[in-house]
């Protein structure tokens, strides 16, 4: 079900119901391009079933689509049309389009090949899961997670988040995992990493299929290269590639996840595969931001900030004397 995933904190005081969510998605439902759009964006019901929800609810995690269908118009045939109806301007006039024209001619070109594109549709699926205040997004590209992010921002009335943060840098981790052969309890290190200095060369050394324990790997450590991706899987049930920006790209579940599971019937499988989704994962990425010394809460710190610059408030004082700051109960 879920190939990349984001993870983001929710703030504590969003608590969605799925009423509320479905009407929100319903004013943005999606709608294919127009003949002279170039993009259109919408949420499509989860299932992929026409007329279906918006949002599916299952074990109390909210699951949400949001589908793009954009029109494939390469630069190179926008040019050739407007080289064909800048010759034909120079023939009637005698004169070459100065650049200002020239400009006014792509928009021209732009508009009359839209028609004729074709269309390319991919979809993004988003995982909220509640009681943890957590919300990932399927997407491999940071660029089209903000995307994503500011849409639910400006669709769901009250939604705040942030990017988790973990106490740890993943490059600093990783290393070490690298370096003394042991991850965090219940992960193991697979079997392809990718190494890249800091420095400008930004020289990178890539393993695939290939054991990282070795003398070689140590040696990049050492000499300053740096961690970008590194092969891992949890509990010999999932298997992903991490990020140093903790993303979790290439994730698969193995074999060990689906023993004991009876076959289901194709209206059944969207079900089984969120419930197996949400489990395995909903486990492995606590676990593995715990593994990165725990997370930096940003609304956490945001409210014991405010709270310790707010005031007390005054009390009442008796006549002539001076106004007294009110102390905490101690049960506050």
């Amino acid at each position: 079900m879920f190939k990349n995933l984001t993870v983001y904190r929710l703030g504590a005081d969003w608590q969605p119901s799925r009423e509320d969510v479905e009407t929100a998605l319903a004013k943005g439902q999606f709608l294919p391009c127009g003949p002279s759009e170039p993009l259109a964006v919408g949420w499509v019901p989860p299932r992929g079933i026409e007329h279906a929800p918006l949002v599916e609810v299952i074990d109390g995690h909210l699951h949400l689509k949001l589908q793009i269908e954009s029109k494939v118009l390469p630069g190179s045939v926008v040019k050739e049309r407007v080289d064909e109806i800048a010759a034909e301007i120079e023939e009637q006039t005698g004169r070459k389009p100065g650049k200002k024209a020239m400009k006014d001619l792509k928009e021209q070109a732009t508009h009359e090949l839209l028609p004729l594109c074709f269309k390319k549709r991919s979809a993004v699926r988003i995982w909220i899961a509640p009681a943890q205040r957590l919300l990932m997004i399927d997407a491999s590209s940071p660029a089209r997670c903000e995307e994503v992010v500011s849409l639910l921002v400006k669709t769901l009335d009250g939604m705040a988040l942030h990017l988790v943060q973990t106490a740890e840098a993943p490059s600093t981790c990783m290393a070490a995992w690298l370096m003394d052969g042991v991850p965090p309890e219940g992960f193991t290190i697979d079997r392809e990493c990718e190494l890249k200095s800091e420095d400008e060369m930004k020289s990178a050394v890539r393993y695939a299929r290939h054991a990282l324990d070795i003398d070689e790997v140590r040696q990049h450590l050492q000499a300053g290269k740096r961690p970008t991706r590194l092969a891992m899987s949890y509990k010999d049930r999932v298997s992903f590639m991490l990020t140093d920006t903790l993303q979790l790209k290439k994730i698969a579940f193995l074999d060990l996840v689906f023993e004991g599971h009876e076959k289901v019937e194709k209206d059944e499988q969207f079900d089984a595969d969120a419930v197996i989704a949400s489990g395995e994962l909903g486990e492995l990425i606590p676990a593995l931001i715990e593994g990165l010394g725990g997370e930096h809460d940003f609304f956490a710190a945001g409210a014991a900030l405010a709270a310790t610059a707010a005031p007390a408030p005054a009390v009442d004082a008796p006549a002539g004397e001076a106004p007294v700051l009110a102390e905490a109960a101690p049960w506050d």
